[in-house]
């Protein structure tokens, strides 16, 4: 791995609170995620399952979690299975965990070769009332394609279909919403890391540079500071390109004048930073493009004071979009008229700002955590308004990402410049 090794203790613990919400007598398995093919002899590169790298921290393929806190042989109530190094592998793949090494990584004594699963799954699991499966139950992902989790639920259906089988994943959803102290530091390393990023940005941006050259900016600092890469595809949106939300192509040139939008994060240790910030490609604002920027930044401000434990999602975003409504008036975006003529389902300030304000963060970038459940101590998530006028050719979207305390919140990326002010010094200097 890019990233220093994680001290074990995170996964023992994640383990001990995991244990403490299964049922009696109950058996937990956890698979990694699948390699996928990308071309006639090449995989993708692989990206372990967030819930066996959160209860384990194996950041390799093909590998096994099996918890059963009260098996009648203790020589498995914890083990890993892993995938079993040979001589090809060692020349064509390289480096694979030892026993050793997935102790150590892991905290788990008991760790057997993949070869050796079945045989003792099944000398166990008749021994169990329960069996808790893993399933991607994120509500932002909706399954079309099979894969190992379902493939290994079929299986267990078909060898042992009268067993009480039980979903993992709202426990998960339960325990992956609050950040240890390990997890908010390693969050904070991705937030540093994406900083130095964007610092190297500012010298770098000019007319006449393009988006792609931006992006091999970012990259490069991410990777020289030991990131795994991209927590994911960046989006460095000049112009009219800040109008698409999910802009990606990165292809055009950054104009005199123009604005760009980038909204971007390193990933290390699995754990993820998300930033987004939107500068003048000369250097300097216009006065018009000033006060967008700055009315975004205001309801920047505001939303935060309201992520506090015990907020609920949908009266934060409502609240949030009462001063976007005050912004967007100030701006003439929308009047009067439109506001007190509004669709409830579709208020007027979605014209222009039609996304939500926050996201739960850890090691997906749109975080396991419960839509409906209120903030809580211990959440990190982003905070991101943004204005986008394509009549006028520009979008603002500013984005950090903020850790709930028992006081209110902190923000980790409170050093990250982001003042009209600031910008515009450092591009200047």
């Amino acid at each position: 791995m890019k990233y220093h090794q994680i001290n074990n203790s995170l996964f023992v613990e994640n383990r001990k609170n995991f244990r403490k919400l299964l049922k009696n007598n109950s058996i937990a398995i956890f698979q990694s995620n699948n390699e996928f093919p990308r071309s006639g002899d090449q995989n993708f590169q692989f990206k372990q399952n967030a819930d066996l790298f959160y209860l384990s921290g194996i950041d390799q393929e093909q590998s096994i979690l099996l918890i059963y806190p009260d098996c009648p042989n203790p020589q498995y109530r914890e083990v890993l299975f892993l995938r079993q190094t040979n001589d090809h592998i060692k020349v064509w793949e390289g480096h694979k965990y030892t026993k050793d090494q997935a102790s150590q990584t892991s905290g788990i004594t008991a760790i057997y070769w993949l070869a050796d699963f079945e045989n003792i799954l099944h000398s166990i699991i008749n021994y169990a009332d329960h069996v808790y499966l893993n399933l991607n139950e994120n509500d932002r992902y909706l399954h079309t394609v099979s894969y190992r989790d379902i493939r290994f639920i079929e299986q267990l259906r078909q060898n042992y279909p009268l067993h009480q089988f039980e979903r993992a994943a709202p426990l998960l959803r339960q325990l992956r919403a609050i950040k240890s102290p390990i997890e908010v530091e390693l969050t904070q390393k991705a937030c540093d890391i994406t900083r130095d990023a964007f610092l190297r940005v500012l010298q770098f941006v000019k007319p006449g540079v393009t988006e792609y050259e931006i992006e091999a900016e970012i990259i490069h600092e991410f990777i020289r500071q030991r990131a795994t890469g991209h927590a994911y595809s960046p989006i460095i949106a000049a112009g009219q390109n800040a109008n698409i939300l999910h802009y990606t192509d990165n292809n055009q040139t950054c104009k005199d004048g123009e604005l760009i939008l980038m909204d971007f994060g390193a990933e290390y240790g699995n754990y993820n930073a998300d930033l987004t910030r939107t500068i003048p490609v000369n250097g300097r604002f216009t006065t018009r493009q000033k006060e967008v920027y700055n009315a975004v930044l205001h309801v920047m401000h505001e939303a935060k004071k309201l992520m506090i434990a015990g907020a609920v999602w949908n009266t934060y975003h409502e609240q949030v979009g009462e001063i976007m409504t005050e912004q967007l008036l100030k701006l003439k975006l929308i009047t009067a008229a439109e506001v007190k003529n509004q669709n409830p389902a579709y208020p007027a300030y979605k014209k222009y700002f039609m996304h939500g304000t926050s996201h739960h963060l850890g090691i997906d970038v749109h975080d396991f955590a419960g839509r409906y459940t209120p903030f809580a101590v211990g959440n990190i998530l982003t905070c991101e308004p943004g204005i986008y006028i394509p009549e006028e050719g520009f979008g603002v979207r500013l984005e950090n990402d903020i850790l709930i305390t028992e006081g209110g919140n902190i923000d980790l990326m409170a050093n990250i410049p982001i003042a009209v002010e600031e910008i515009e010094a450092l591009m200047n200097a």
